[in-house]
């Protein structure tokens, strides 16, 4: 469970730090944060806010507006909540760090769903990390392969082929963003306050996200 709160709270954080949410506006946003295919249920979401409310990053309060249409019945549709103080203090600290936890699978889904309000180094920090982490990843599993091949079946290997194929692509495509994050620092001022003529050109040929 603790596994789960590691990739809800920052998930949560982020959203409140929108705009404030009753939960099941913040269920509904957390999906499309966390993936469809990882949907969230209000067993897993109210446990997770109740945690962040005892601990002073979010604090919740009755809304005296209508509960939204297919919203459960109760108090629970009408608390709305916010973060504190300590709770934008909270999620600052997160935004900041690009540690190897911000590398790793689920953890980086949210971190990239929260770049717009990462500063522009430790995006590509965490770009560069997670690149390094699969470039690993992928080393192990082609060893793998080669050690194993003629003991597995085809569908066996067709799943390998799968696995292998599926993160090449990702690499590639963190190979995109990072030439496009190094590109937009390179059209940063030449201190005059006017965008270099080279550095622009090389920010204006970077890959879009």
């Amino acid at each position: 469970m603790r596994g789960r709160s590691d990739v809800l709270e920052p998930a949560i954080l982020g959203l409140l730090h929108e705009a404030p949410m009753h939960g099941y506006e913040l269920r509904k946003r957390l999906n499309l944060v966390l993936g469809s295919f990882r949907a969230l249920s209000y067993g897993s979401l109210y446990p997770c806010l109740k945690s962040m409310v005892g601990r002073g990053l979010i604090v919740g309060t009755d809304s005296s507006q209508s509960p939204p249409p297919h919203a459960l019945s109760g108090k629970r549709a009408r608390i709305v909540y916010e973060l504190t103080a300590e709770g934008k203090e909270h999620f600052a600290g997160i935004l900041s760090s690009s540690g190897p936890a911000a590398w790793e699978d689920e953890n980086f889904d949210v971190r990239f769903a929260f770049f717009a309000q990462t500063d522009a180094e430790t995006r590509l920090r965490i770009l560069e990390g997670r690149r390094t982490r699969l470039t690993e990843r992928l080393e192990q599993v082609r060893q793998s392969a080669a050690r194993t091949r003629e003991r597995l079946d085809e569908y066996t290997l067709e799943l390998q082929r799968h696995g292998l194929e599926s993160v090449e692509r990702e690499v590639r495509w963190l190979d995109g963003l990072i030439d496009n994050e190094r590109g937009n620092r390179r059209t940063t001022t030449d201190g005059s306050g006017r965008p270099t003529g080279t550095d622009t050109a090389a920010g204006a040929d970077a890959p879009q996200h």
